[in-house]
């Protein structure tokens, strides 16, 4: 198992959390020097505040352990591929590289859609792996919105 998967399966397990509490399931954390710095996982449901993604909350987690808003020295780990309130928040946090599970083909910021890495007008770069335990990431998430749908029809 590479680095990169093991603290995905990490990420894995908080999404695992998510889900339990009726949130869909996306679980993220921070890791910097090889110590995971900060944990999330979606919460607007139960917080009552969209702004509480699985990244959000791992990233506030982390600045709030260091005592800094900047994340310079740090990885963010997340299950599924970040929207764009998410990718700005990485880019202010001055994340060093993203690594996410799987695609999100409606609102994935990265890869799927609007390829935000991509532009030139920021002035911080995000170094994006994308697909680490894809299958498994992908199956959860889908999992869970067919288990939602089933329910829903009942």
């Amino acid at each position: 198992m590479s680095t990169d998967e093991f603290y995905m399966a990490k990420a894995l397990q908080l999404a695992q959390q998510a889900g339990a509490a009726g949130e869909v399931p996306v679980g993220a954390l921070v890791v910097r020097d090889g110590e995971i710095i900060g944990e999330g996982y979606n919460q607007p449901i139960s917080a009552c505040d969209p702004t509480a993604h699985a990244e959000v909350v791992a990233m506030r987690n982390a600045a709030s352990k260091i005592n800094n808003y900047r994340l310079s020295d740090c990885d963010l780990y997340v299950t599924i591929e970040p929207c764009t309130m998410c990718v700005g928040a990485m880019v202010h946090g001055r994340i060093r590289r993203i690594v996410f599970g799987a695609l999100e083909p409606r609102a994935g910021a990265l890869q799927s859609q609007l390829q935000l890495m991509d532009q030139d007008h920021y002035n911080h770069r995000v170094d994006v792996r994308g697909r680490v335990l894809e299958q498994q990431c992908g199956d959860l998430i889908s999992g869970f919105f067919r288990h939602r749908r089933k329910n829903k029809s009942q």
